[in-house]
């Protein structure tokens, strides 16, 4: 009996060796492990770990950002009428942009103006500005030049060019791939939406400041089945949603303080020439419900003086 006692205390004993040192090697095996967390090896090229889910309510700057400097002011004025929504913010120096990582365009891009702002600069030269990746953006979620080469669509502006001649570096940063979306060349992006592009800089003469704000729709279409669907094309190796329309909301605000507004949706075709720019005036509440963005909700709509040029 008592040899069997033994031999029983002697496996008991090993069995709690065995598991201590199991422990430490454990414990060991996960110190460098999560000692390799920062980083993730993909392409043959170690990169940073990053979240894979934004954190709701984050505001990251694209670019060098300074308490002390003037970028904080700049981007309170240009959001002074609200933020349509806090997903994946960047901003930039002359523009602020929410960027959608699934589609690999942007959410909505808002813009200030004012008659400086497009006044010609003749040390700002767009033809020394080249299409840019945005490396602000995980690599996993970025679009690149590839992406639209050989697709049929050209990289379309949503904070236009033409609407940042203050300084070269400020429209060197509207060729960020994150201000750009797939849109039909021909028709649409050098014609239509050019054309509406223009408009708004013309309110620069008639109010003192312009606020404008940019961004893709994905509507739904009637199939043959009578049942709708959401549809819509994507390009290149990161998968680039093509939006099947895309929209502006303006606001104008006279030297007096008062307040108009202007909403528009173009669909993302090609538009015949003679199509006036008021033809595509919609009812900003159509746009905040197919975007899921509340568009200026800083300013209550009592307020406003004029939507699309009728009285409120």
């Amino acid at each position: 009996m008592f040899r069997k006692r033994l031999i029983n205390l002697a496996q008991l004993s090993a069995v709690g060796v065995t598991a201590y040192y199991a422990g430490v090697y454990s414990e060991r095996s996960y110190e460098k492990i999560k000692g390799c967390e920062d980083s993730v090896f993909t392409n043959g090229k170690s990169i940073n770990n990053m979240p894979g889910l934004p954190i709701f309510g984050t505001v990251s700057a694209a670019t060098p950002y300074t308490e002390s400097g003037g970028a904080k002011d700049r981007v309170s004025q240009i959001m002074k009428y609200g933020f349509p929504g806090l997903d994946n913010v960047r901003s930039f120096d002359d523009f602020v942009l929410s960027y959608d990582r699934r589609n690999r365009v942007a959410h909505w891009v808002f813009e200030h103006l004012t008659s400086a702002h497009i006044a010609k600069n003749n040390d700002v030269d767009r033809s020394k500005c080249d299409f840019m990746p945005d490396e602000s953006i995980h690599p996993f979620f970025r679009s690149l030049n590839s992406d639209y080469k050989g697709s049929g669509f050209d990289r379309g502006h949503m904070a236009a060019a033409g609407n940042h001649k203050l300084a070269q570096k400020h429209v060197e940063q509207t060729f960020y791939l994150t201000n750009m979306a797939p849109q039909v060349g021909e028709g649409f992006n050098r014609h239509a939406w050019n054309r509406l592009e223009k408009h708004v800089r013309n309110l620069t003469k008639v109010y003192s400041h312009v606020y404008c704000c940019t961004g893709p729709l994905y509507l739904p279409r009637k199939e043959a089945d009578g049942k709708s669907y959401v549809k819509y094309q994507v390009i290149g190796a990161n998968s680039v949603a093509v939006p099947t329309h895309f929209y502006k909301v303006v606001v104008g605000e006279a030297s007096n303080g008062s307040l108009d507004m202007e909403a528009y949706v173009m669909p993302n075709q090609k538009i015949p020439d003679d199509t006036p720019v008021a033809n595509f005036m919609v009812p900003p509440e159509s746009i905040e419900k197919a975007a899921g963005l509340l568009f200026f909700d800083k300013i209550h709509r009592s307020k406003l003086s004029r939507i699309n040029g009728r009285k409120v």
